[in-house]
């Protein structure tokens, strides 16, 4: 599995997909934080935010990168199409861990912030709750289950419209709507946890979905 996710992360990179997610991640990330003098509780809300529609985009252009043809000799390959698929996670996941760490740190850099321990990984907790779900959304706005991308983009921006709005159901508007409310990032902690579990969840039920959709369109 190790092999397959750095042979997909090699691809995204040489194939240079991800500059305009990331570009778009780190422009907006800066442009929220610069000058910020508030808590970073508060901070890491819409840096979060950036997150969710970054991640979509990223996972989006990541199964786009193989034809038909070339896919079906990945699969192959790697020994079944659940593997793939399970990689392209992985691989979406490492490149929003890596931006997760970036966005943690770009508002110390921009803003005037004395931050600690539970301020940074609320920070991080917070923006891999958000990766999960886009790349959730992601996958299930993919090429793998629209033919046409006209559709993947509106079906994905109602998803991410809903997942933003939803009060009380999404997980992504939960978290971001008591990151706004409250300075104490220890209290939050908790709460920003159990939510990045139901966003897993939701990843897991995304995966399960992608899989049967694009079993049958084999």
């Amino acid at each position: 599995m190790i092999p397959l996710v750095r042979y997909l992360c090699t691809v995204l990179l040489l194939s240079q997909r991800y500059l305009a997610p990331v570009l778009l991640f780190l422009g907006l990330v800066a442009v929220l934080t610069s000058g910020d003098t508030g808590p970073l509780t508060a901070t890491y809300a819409p840096v979060a935010g950036v997150m969710l529609l970054s991640s979509v985009w990223l996972t989006m252009a990541l199964v786009a990168l193989e034809d038909r043809p070339h896919r079906a000799i990945v699969i192959a390959s790697a020994g079944g199409d659940l593997r793939v698929l399970v990689a392209t996670v992985a691989a979406a996941g490492v490149w929003c861990l890596l931006l997760a760490v970036v966005g943690v740190a770009l508002p110390l850099a921009f803003g005037a912030h004395s931050p600690g321990p539970a301020d940074l990984t609320l920070g991080l907790a917070a923006q891999l709750t958000c990766a999960a779900m886009g790349v959730g959304i992601g996958l299930v706005c993919s090429r793998l289950v629209f033919r046409r991308q006209g559709y993947a983009l509106a079906v994905a921006l109602i998803l991410l419209l809903a997942v933003l709005l939803s009060r009380g159901v999404s997980p992504v508007n939960l978290m971001l709507t008591r990151l706004q409310n409250t300075s104490d990032a220890t209290a939050a902690l908790i709460p920003t946890a159990a939510l990045f579990g139901t966003a897993m969840g939701c990843l897991a039920a995304a995966v399960a979905l992608t899989q049967v959709i694009s079993r049958r369109r084999a």
